[in-house]
């Protein structure tokens, strides 16, 4: 049998002793800095980063199964850290001088960055514009979605062009003149994480922090083929929720989730990204269905105590509605909707 990949085990520990045991209490109040401290030095940000810049280069497999773990764990911590990992990729594929400023850091857990860009899914709508303006950038418009303010160092910044370019860029998670952020949300789950909206009036940023810029459409085409695929988080969410369920409910339920969970995967990893996009979407919304009902049955198992915010079933509950719309685009949704109503 191979031993698990050390980050796997990191991640693992890191559930089992810190995260799980606070969840309820996180829940209610917020991502703890000690919490992501503990993440920083565990070598987890650095995931999927470059090993020439300090990081682990891990697999696909490796990726998804300690996002399982983390997710399982404390679904509001998860979703700060993996917000991470897009500015990784992002400055790994990269060529702009940003990327020897920033990769490194990012890979050893120094900085740790937020995104803002799931707006550019509005487009033709387009909530935050770029212009030129004295040598630079100009952004305006508005983030609806920031998530990690206040404990998030960078964050990637995107918007579009006057030429219809995706243009995406870093600044320092921080309000500064011509970005403004508002309370962080309340919401029905996942309060913890620090989401708030960002007003953009005439922010300025210079070119070199621009990481990448392209076509719209081209940016558009391969932003659908991630999010057409099954969200590990929402194995990781299920996993949890059977813990808490009888032996027969859990072993039926465990039954559907692992067939879904290994039919997922292995398109994802023996497929090209644009392929089976139907097998893809269908696979996804069936990972849905699964996490519905577990958590479901969790809170029927729990009863009534499980009205109480101090129960954890109520919790994975709250956490499997949000993971329905997290990275949702027009296509994915319209699939699970015909999947609801046939």
């Amino acid at each position: 049998m191979t031993a698990p990949h050390p980050l796997v085990t990191r991640a693992r520990s890191l559930a089992d002793d810190l995260l799980a045991p606070h969840a309820e209490e996180v829940d209610r109040t917020e991502v703890p800095v000690s919490h992501l401290g503990e993440i920083r030095r565990s070598g987890l940000l650095g995931l999927q980063a470059p090993r020439e810049y300090g990081g682990a280069a891990a697999s696909g497999a490796v990726f998804r199964e300690t996002t399982e773990i983390l997710a399982g764990a404390c679904c509001s911590t998860w979703f700060v850290q993996t917000q991470h990992h897009t500015p990784v990729l992002t400055l790994a594929r990269s060529e702009s001088p940003v990327r020897e400023r920033l990769l490194g850091r990012l890979a050893s857990g120094e900085l740790l960055s937020g995104v803002a860009y799931a707006h550019l899914r509005s487009y033709p709508r387009t909530p935050v514009r770029v212009t030129r303006d004295r040598g630079g950038l100009r952004f305006d418009g508005t983030v609806p979605w920031y998530t990690g303010w206040g404990l998030n160092d960078v964050m990637l910044l995107a918007g579009v062009t006057d030429e219809g370019e995706a243009l995406f860029a870093f600044t320092e998670a921080r309000e500064q003149p011509g970005l403004r952020a508002s309370a962080p949300m309340r919401l029905a789950a996942l309060t913890a994480a620090r989401t708030v909206s960002l007003g953009l009036d005439g922010l300025r940023l210079p070119e070199e922090a621009v990481v990448l810029r392209v076509p719209y459409e081209r940016w558009a085409a391969a932003d659908r083929e991630k999010t057409v695929n099954a969200n590990p988080a929402v194995f990781g969410i299920a996993r949890a929720a059977l813990t808490l369920l009888d032996e027969e409910t859990a072993t039926a339920l465990g039954s559907r989730l692992e067939r879904v969970r290994r039919e997922a995967y292995a398109l994802a990893d023996e497929a090209a990204p644009h392929e089976h996009v139907k097998d893809r979407l269908a696979l996804r919304t069936q990972a849905y269905e699964v996490l519905q009902a577990a958590t479901t049955a969790a809170v029927v198992t729990g009863g009534g105590r499980t009205m109480l915010l101090t129960h954890r079933a109520q919790r994975l509950a709250r956490e499997a509605l949000f993971l329905l719309v997290q990275g949702q685009t027009r296509e994915s949704r319209r699939a699970h909707l015909n999947a609801l109503a046939p």
